[in-house]
């Protein structure tokens, strides 16, 4: 059996009104990940790595050195690399801007052993650890043949040599800084001041991609920053790459990716727009008819009763007497306003009413029921007398309509 409907129950439309915006808000998020999904997963799948044959991998690269008899190891954690520094190697990190301060600070000291650190695309946050002093500075500026203008061996044997991206500036004199775009070096190798290592700092990617190897100097510049030691140790941060010890406990926070905080900030934010969004005015109240008629007396009855169940004689007092004054004040020309206010009302009632009422509108709680009863009866009687207007009589008793039986005896 269905249970009857009211006016206030949910219909169709008025769900498929509150729904419908959070629906095409859902089928948009949607809509724009699979696009974003789509766009993503084409040729940009396995950037940069030794083992991607897809035109922006590096597995050219990876075979090119082998064959000069350059071992090259692919790791996926900071500790993995670190580990694997010595002077015999080159540690070649992919995305620094992705890594931890813990992390950083880490691969630093690959190139106080003796190694080389060739660092791609390193923005502000990651040069001012792996390469203090350089100040990096990212552009749109696209990849293009661009000469070398430095002293630096293998960028002038490379010759011209696609670069771009991130540009860099230093002070340090000693430094070597190539391939100017607007005034600014793209390639910046920078010696250690603890050992015989040296970091490079690459500004884009795109000589090490497998669509731009045979394009002007590429294929030699990056043999010559990579093959430099036996060994090449390829680092791909990963999701499962987790930070250096930080000498302490971890909190909630310390153990979530930098990539998902970033996406709490903005689940957190999103929440935020929609709690006010969903909190804003919808406009004026609309009447709406009751699907029942109360009358009055039913509720002070109800209230009555809530009054006796609890017994709380004295805030059923202070109602009849606060309804008395507001009742009251009019008729003596006292303002309903200042009804509850004694030294105004009282001196205007002895005008009209020689008996004393002090005690009857401001007088303590009843003790039971029946001197509750007393007072509101008392009530309605000063009512009466000040307005000139007769006590209400008790009511007659109803009696029943005669049955059947008692016509027939």
């Amino acid at each position: 059996m269905s249970r009857p409907t009211t006016s206030v129950s949910p219909t169709a439309g008025h769900v498929w009104a509150r729904l419908r915006g959070l629906l095409v808000a859902a089928a948009i998020l949607a809509v724009a990940g699979v696009t974003l999904a789509a766009l993503r997963s084409g040729e940009h799948h396995g950037a940069l790595d030794p083992r991607s044959p897809d035109a922006y991998g590096s597995l050219a690269v990876a075979e090119l050195l082998t064959e000069r008899g350059v071992t090259t190891t692919v790791v996926t954690t900071g500790a993995e690399a670190a580990a694997a520094a010595g002077p015999d190697t080159t540690v070649l990190v992919t995305r620094p801007d992705v890594l931890s301060r813990e992390q950083l600070t880490s691969l630093r000291a690959v190139a106080d052993t003796g190694g080389r650190t060739v660092v791609v695309g390193a923005g502000p946050r990651a040069t001012s650890v792996l390469a203090p002093g350089i100040e990096a500075t990212k552009t749109s500026a696209a990849a293009e043949a661009t000469p070398p203008r430095c002293d630096l061996p293998a960028a002038r044997r490379a010759g011209d040599t696609d670069l771009g991206g991130v540009r860099y500036r230093t002070a340090d004199e000693t430094a070597h800084a190539c391939y100017p775009r607007d005034a600014r070096p793209t390639l910046v190798v920078t010696a250690s001041e603890r050992g015989d290592g040296d970091t490079v700092l690459l500004g884009t990617p795109h000589p090490l991609h497998n669509d731009r190897l045979d394009d002007h100097g590429n294929a030699s510049l990056a043999l010559q920053l990579l093959g430099s030691r036996p060994q090449l140790v390829w680092y791909l941060p990963s999701l499962s790459d987790s930070a250096a010890d930080r000498g302490g406990p971890d909190g909630f926070f310390d153990l979530l990716p930098g990539g998902w905080r970033w996406g709490l900030l903005q689940l957190a934010f999103a929440a935020l727009l929609a709690a006010l969004w969903r909190a804003r005015r919808l406009g004026p109240l609309v009447p709406e008819r009751l699907p029942v008629v109360v009358r009055a007396s039913e509720t002070t009855e109800g209230r009555a009763r809530l009054y006796r169940q609890t017994q709380a004689r004295d805030r059923a007092a202070e109602a009849l007497r606060e309804a008395s004054r507001r009742r009251l004040a009019p008729l003596v020309g006292v303002s309903t306003t200042q009804a509850d206010a004694p030294e105004r009302l009282l001196p205007a009632l002895a005008r009209h009413h020689s008996g004393d009422v002090h005690a009857l509108l401001f007088g303590p709680a009843p003790a039971d029921d029946r001197a509750l009863v007393l007072l509101a009866d008392q009530l309605d009687a000063l009512e009466g007398q000040v307005g000139h207007r007769p006590t209400a009589p008790p009511p007659s008793p109803v009696t029943a309509p005669p049955t059947d039986k008692d016509r027939t005896s």
